[in-house]
């Protein structure tokens, strides 16, 4: 019984965990060719998850069609801020873009504060059950679950068969030498910026088809330190490291709250978040660079 419990968890994990990675996967885009932390990572993936509600609520639509409009909307917010805001910061020290994306954050949630006040929303997107044996998963997750492998399959075939991701490619090795060779690189920047921000919304949407409960305007904090820990663990600046750290990340939460649920003493929630950092240290003492980073 325990056995099945533990495969059915782990399962539901594995599901997360890929919209955990999608949704690292535009934050370690931004640094690997901007060398930018964005801190305010968590309030992109709340505009996301409002996309989602607006989507359903207001239009009648389903979730899946919010998809593409986040990501218009994604890239969209990123070549605004990138251009009023992180093209002066590039070369800036760190500090000065921590702080940057720090405050669009505050400003994003304060925006969608204003608009939707500052109580929590839900919708209900009933598309059924599925049976699978060790347990049953909701369709809904099935389609996040399916979305970040389709998203993730086309960003790798867009780096590796195309002229744009093959300049951003280019601008990661080394800036200089792509600009000698012909690439405009603050259009790289750009573009690396928008796309990284396009990704981090639409996956909003894919969060919100796995918990469509819980939407309010400073829910991305979680999100945000989740993020990093993903992202590092992937290798930072590697988007597909960041895919396949998120796996990783859903294992471990669910995984190991099975565990910590039959130890009376222990907050299954709370040991989660312990054990997923313990581990996280655990793999950087063997390879700080983390799972797909290089030096």
């Amino acid at each position: 019984m325990f056995g099945t419990q533990l495969a059915g968890n782990l399962l539901q994990g594995l599901v997360l965990g890929s919209v955990y990675g999608m949704a690292t996967m535009g934050l370690s885009l931004i640094f690997g060719v901007l060398k930018v932390v964005n801190v305010g990572h968590g309030a992109f993936i709340m505009v996301g998850a409002f996309v989602a509600l607006w989507v359903f609520n207001g239009l009648g639509l389903s979730p899946i069609w919010a998809i593409p409009i986040a990501f218009v909307l994604g890239m969209l917010l990123g070549y605004i801020f990138f251009y009023t805001s992180m093209k002066r910061l590039i070369k800036a020290p760190e500090l000065a873009s921590l702080l940057a994306t720090f405050a669009i954050g505050i400003l994003l949630e304060e925006t969608i504060k204003l608009i939707y006040g500052a109580d929590f929303h839900a919708y209900n997107w009933t598309v059924g059950k599925i049976s699978l044996g060790i347990t049953v998963m909701p369709m809904s997750k099935i389609y996040a679950f399916l979305g970040s492998i389709i998203i993730a399959v086309i960003l790798y075939l867009w780096f590796a068969r195309t002229r744009g991701g093959t300049a951003l490619t280019c601008v990661v090795e080394d800036s200089e030498g792509a600009k000698v060779c012909g690439i405009n690189v603050g259009r790289a920047y750009a573009l690396s910026f928008s796309l990284g921000i396009g990704l981090t919304v639409a996956s909003g949407v894919l969060l919100t088809m796995f918990i469509p409960v819980g939407i309010n305007p400073y829910m991305g904090g979680v999100y945000t330190l989740k993020g990093f820990v993903i992202a590092v663990l992937g290798g930072l600046g590697s988007p597909y490291g960041a895919f396949f750290g998120g796996l990783i990340f859903g294992l471990l939460e669910n995984g190991s709250y099975t565990l910590f649920a039959l130890v009376p003493a222990f907050e299954p929630f709370a040991m989660t978040r312990f054990f997923s950092f313990f581990i996280l240290l655990l793999i950087l003492l063997i390879k700080p660079t983390g799972l797909l980073g290089t030096k």
